[in-house]
This record gives structure tokens, sequence and C-alpha cells, in this order.
């Protein structure tokens, strides 16, 4: 099939099948004209690297997960090591998106949100009033 018709199969733009093609994550055959010719594996493989990328795995994981599913001799412990540090990962980004939503609703709750110009958000985002006078430093 064509590059086309494997974007459907799988779910995933042209262009992000090219550069998985680039980078050697998949490699199609070329027909007779030199296009790419799109096998049932192909389009398995790409789903399977559509899967994995929104699961937040790296292309450099993803490679790996690839080698492994590919080998009959893996042992699952392998896999499970790479998904229990992605797991890790995930719970660190977590921690810190609470953080910044924890900062910035104590910024909102700080912000009078009317006429006044002094807003909290902004001295904040600022780095603060200056620590010898109190006076908000001047925008860049």
């Amino acid at each position: 099939m064509n590059i086309g018709e494997a974007a459907a199969h799988a779910n995933l733009p042209p262009k992000t099948i090219r550069y998985y093609e680039d980078i050697a994550l998949i490699r199609p055959a070329r027909a007779a004209n030199g296009y790419r010719d799109y096998s049932q594996t192909d389009v398995h493989r790409l789903r399977f690297l559509q899967r994995a990328r929104s699961l937040g795995f790296t292309i450099e994981e993803c490679r790996a997960l690839l080698s492994l599913y590919e080998d009959e001799h893996r042992a699952s412990a392998d896999v499970r090591a790479v998904a229990t540090q992605k797991i890790g990962e995930v719970e660190r980004k977590i921690a810190e998106l609470q953080g910044m939503k924890a900062t910035l609703k104590r910024l909102v709750q700080c912000c009078h949100g009317d006429e006044r110009p002094d807003c909290p958000i902004l001295e904040d985002l600022a780095g603060g009033p200056l620590p010898e006078t109190g006076a908000t430093r001047a925008p860049r």
C-alpha cells in the first residue's frame, strides 16, 4: 500500500511516517517505480509506534521497545523495566505540573483582577519586588 493508505490505517500523518523512515524505525519496501510499498507488518509497526508515543515514550525508548517486541527470546522483565521507568518519569511530571498549578492558583488568588495596575502575577513572573525598595522591576 502507498503512504496515504498506510497513514490512514496507522492513524498517523504521512510526514510522521516519513520521519520514522528517515530515522530507521521502519523500512518499507520499494516498488519498481521507487515508491514506498507498505505492508501490513509496516502498518502494525506504525500502530505500535503511535501507541507507544501516545504513552509518552521517546523515539529512543520506542526503538528499544520495538527491538524487544521483535526479539522472540526477550524477557518480559526487560519490557517491564522500560515501562516502570516511564511510570517514574510520568509521576515526576505530574508532581511538577501539580506544583505549577498550585503556584498559579496562589498567584490568581493574590491578584485583585480589577482596574488597578499592580498585579502579583506579573510581579512574580518578573522575579518579585526589588528587595531594597519594595518597588516592582521594570518590564524587559
